[in-house]
């Protein structure tokens, strides 16, 4: 592991700007993992000066060790097998195999973050403007007509049915966002699909909050004449929805536990295995 490789892990923006320019640090130096500085930049929590320190990586010509391997791949073939044994060489394999698992990941962590901000701008939107909008006035009320104030939803005093629905709605796919975005930031290992799989499933739950949101502001502003219409596709949408995210998700926890069990199988089984007997010649004696 180079200096560069401890700078761009703790986030030391000044530090790898100063290695970049005024020494003869190699960039693109493997560590003890076969990573990069911008392999263990992707790998590192997130920060706000992740983009400053890529961006001064790149232009020192900073590139990932996959794409180190695949050029001297192309180049000098031999570079990946044993010259001895004209066999791949098992570092060269081991370091593919941990780039390909980390990029699923970072790019599986920068979808899920692009989504979260999306669902939580449109939460919080949804919560500053109501269907049906804000009253524009004070009225002090008659005795046929309910009294409101300026700044007020108009839904909550026309329809508190529905307002209770929404505002929960609402508020689940808010909270669920801005979860996803907090775990995402405060940088905790999730590195591991099982991690990935909880915050897919917060997401779907973000997502259909936000679905039956909808839902319930087209019922508020549909005229009564056209609600029956409109209820009947809004509930098969919704059903539809419902089935397709239930799918999913049935089948990606089939998935995760089929894993855990050939995880836990293997240990076991490792546990279990004698210790390999060791050939001793005849004329020792114990």
């Amino acid at each position: 592991m180079t200096v560069l490789h401890l700078a761009v892990a703790y986030k030391q923006i000044e530090t790898i700007k100063f290695l970049l320019t005024s020494t003869s640090v190699e960039v693109n130096g493997l560590n003890a993992n076969g990573l990069t500085a911008m392999d263990v930049l992707a790998q590192s929590r997130r920060g706000l000066k992740d983009f400053d320190i890529a961006e001064s990586l790149r232009d020192a010509g900073a590139i990932r060790a996959a794409e180190i391997l695949h050029w001297k791949t192309e180049t000098t073939p031999l570079i990946a097998q044993n010259v001895a044994t004209n066999q791949p060489d098992t570092q060269h394999q081991w370091v593919q195999k941990t780039y390909k698992k980390e990029d699923w990941l970072t790019r599986k962590r920068d979808s899920l973050m692009v989504v979260a901000s999306l669902m939580a701008t449109m939460s919080f939107q949804a919560g500053l403007t109501p269907p049906g909008g804000l009253w524009q006035d004070d009225f002090t009320g008659t005795a046929t007509e309910r009294s409101h104030e300026a700044g007020h939803s108009i839904i909550a005093d026309t329809n508190q049915s529905y307002y209770t629905q929404y505002l929960a709605a609402n508020t689940v796919s808010f909270m669920a966002s801005m979860s996803i975005i907090l775990l995402l930031v405060t940088g905790l290992p999730f590195q591991r699909r099982f991690f990935m799989w909880i915050l897919t499933v917060i997401v779907w739950i973000a997502i259909t909050s936000m679905a039956i949101t909808y839902r319930i502001s087209l019922l508020f502003i549909t005229p009564k004449s056209q609600e029956l219409d409109v209820t009947q596709v809004l509930d098969y949408a919704l059903r539809a929805w419902l089935a397709v995210m239930s799918f999913l998700l049935l089948a990606h926890t089939i998935r995760l536990t089929l894993n855990i069990f050939k995880k836990v199988e293997y240990v076991l089984g490792k546990k279990e295995r004698p210790p390999p007997q060791l050939p001793y010649p005849n004329n020792i004696v114990f």
